[in-house]
């Protein structure tokens, strides 16, 4: 009891600092991982239980995987052209359903029905060139789509509860917009710039959406990347820049780095980052030397609450971003 006791004050003191939650006891595992491999072009979900992913020795490694290429659902999108280098994927629950929200930096953003990849929407943003660069896309509760151009300074709000392509769409300038995240208690959409968070407030109706901004703050520095809900901590974001990784408190308006591990979890560079509040892991990517690409890693680090590291390797993978399958509604 003693014991037990000690451990129950332990966690509670790391909630109080803002940690990331602590693994519960009886061994329950981490879920699997989703990458953007763009090496292979493909999306992957990927067996946690594995360290080493070698889809081509190994297919069972593989639980899911996605491209549109040879896709007659997607056809429209010409995504031989805009199809080019997948970077980013998230899994959201809509309506009793899942769905993997994706882009691609040649212009593909598309949200996928899981398993059976059937087309919910999806657009194709200046095909074949980074004119708009999609970097991050989001699921709104009302089925509206928005997606974060990096290099088109631009977040768009597509009325896609109104079908799967062609329909109307709103613009909010956000220079090098680069991160989504819907706030299901504040209601309104994250949005991730290179210099600021910004609060965005969607109006009108479905068919003819708007956006405000409501907020707005500064980051801590320059090139922001990543931007996710803090699983299970509700007040808190996820931030990374291009020298360091944060936590947003919104209600301090404060970024802060007083989580769990957050000297080994920040770190330049880092393209993902996103924790599992099951066991308190947090997953992240950061670009590996010579490699194709300079933005590509072929391994997933794995932080544990008690300090220890772990990785995941893709054998000659090409890794942007990795996400916890962490279904959740918008």
């Amino acid at each position: 009891m003693r014991v037990f006791r000690a451990v129950l004050l332990g966690v509670l003191a790391l909630c109080l600092m803002g940690a990331v939650p602590a693994p519960r006891q009886g061994g329950v595992a981490a879920p699997d991982l989703l990458v953007t491999d763009q090496a292979s072009k493909r999306l992957l979900l990927l067996d946690r239980s594995r360290t080493t992913w070698d889809p081509a020795a190994d297919p069972s490694v593989v639980r899911w995987a996605f491209s549109p290429v040879g896709d007659a659902r997607y056809a429209d999108l010409d995504p031989a052209r805009s199809w080019v280098y997948p970077d980013e994927a998230k899994v959201r629950r809509h309506r009793g359903r899942t769905y993997v929200l994706t882009t691609a930096s040649f212009g593909f953003a598309a949200v996928v029905e899981y398993p059976s990849g059937r087309r919910y929407w999806g657009d194709a943003l200046a095909p074949g060139t980074i004119e708009v660069n999609p970097h991050s896309i989001e699921l709104l509760p009302d089925g509206d789509v928005a997606v974060a151009g990096s290099t088109g300074d631009v977040v768009r709000l597509y009325a896609a509860s109104q079908g799967a392509a062609d329909v109307p769409f709103v613009s909010y300038p956000l220079d090098d917009a680069h991160g989504l995240q819907w706030d299901t208690r504040r209601e309104v959409l994250w949005a991730l710039g290179g210099d600021r968070l910004v609060a965005l407030k969607p109006g009108g109706t479905a068919a003819r959406p708007t956006l405000t901004k409501t907020f707005e703050t500064r980051l801590p520095g320059p090139h922001g990347h990543d931007l996710l809900q803090v699983a299970g901590r509700p007040d808190r974001l996820w931030v990374t820049t291009g020298s360091a990784v944060h936590q947003y408190v919104k209600s301090r308006d404060s970024f802060v780095q007083d989580f769990a591990g957050a000297a080994a979890i920040s770190r330049p560079g880092v393209k993902a980052v996103g924790n599992d509040p099951t066991t308190g892991q947090v997953a992240s990517t950061v670009p590996e030397s010579g490699l194709e690409e300079t933005w590509w890693t072929r391994k997933v680090t794995v932080h544990r609450p008690e300090g220890a590291e772990g990785a995941h390797h893709l054998v000659n993978g090409g890794i942007y971003k990795a996400r916890w399958w962490l279904p959740s509604p918008p």
